[in-house]
């Protein structure tokens, strides 16, 4: 009898372990994982200027960087020559040539000192300088450099003798300016951000453009503003200048 109780037991607990286990299908899949999403991409910066290196830069119509040009502090720093040679120029360029893109650096100039930030640079025997051939983004000390005087199309920040910056955002001599500079071809736009606030936009190689620099010192200029492609060129203006942070995104 006792044996007969065992058996039953058994059965019963067999066939009550198998409901439980066809409580669930047998085709039923696992839960899927949740779909992993690819990292934010980067943007497209090419860095410049990296604070150890002039392997993107040379001297304007030169195969080397003209002593004059040093790197400190993570910058790329301009020392004017007390005996410089008349007609004797240190500008450099970039060693590429670029057409639409975001231009993003930082400078800081000298006490009464000027320099410059130049795109559309062609590279020619005949301009014997940069500023005959490529537009000028203005670097200035706009309290003591006497070119400040000469309107506010001269000031830091304007598209040189052409277009006024709408306030003066710079920070004071001997510290940082954020300048990020957009060429934009396509759309035949220009614009210069100072310090995180738009404070220049103009026309590109159109009739508007040609406009504006027939009103300028340019005008009759055989190649100025002419090449939608060109270097970009930090300038000689005879005053102490530093860059740094150079990167750009082409468009």
């Amino acid at each position: 009898m006792k044996r007969l109780s065992l058996v039953l037991f058994i059965l019963v607990i067999g066939l009550s372990c198998k409901e439980k286990k066809e409580d669930k299908p047998v085709d039923a899949e696992p839960l899927a994982k949740a779909e992993e999403q690819p990292p934010p991409q980067e943007e497209d910066w090419i860095v410049l200027f990296d604070g150890t290196s002039f392997d993107n830069w040379k001297g304007y119509l030169r195969d080397d960087i003209p002593e004059t040009w040093k790197i400190e502090d993570g910058a790329m720093v301009f020392y004017p020559p007390e005996d410089k040679p008349k007609g004797e120029s240190y500008n450099l360029v970039s060693k590429n040539d670029y057409t639409n893109f975001v231009l993003s650096l930082e400078w800081k100039i000298a006490e009464a000192g000027n320099s410059g930030i130049f795109w559309g640079i062609k590279e020619d025997e005949k301009y014997g300088q940069p500023y005959q051939t490529g537009p000028e983004i203005q670097v200035l000390d706009n309290e003591k450099h006497p070119d400040a005087k000469n309107g506010t199309t001269h000031q830091a920040g304007s598209l040189y003798d052409m277009v006024a910056p709408s306030e003066d955002v710079t920070n004071p001599v001997g510290e940082w300016n954020t300048c990020i500079i957009t060429i934009d071809h396509n759309q035949n736009k220009g614009s210069v951000q100072l310090n995180g606030k738009e404070i220049v936009a103009f026309p590109l190689a159109n009739d508007a453009w040609n406009e504006m620099v027939s009103k300028s010192k340019f005008d009759g200029w055989e190649g100025f503003g002419k090449f939608t492609t060109g270097k970009i060129g930090v300038q000689d203006h005879g005053d102490q200048v530093a860059f740094r942070n150079i990167k750009i995104k082409e468009l």
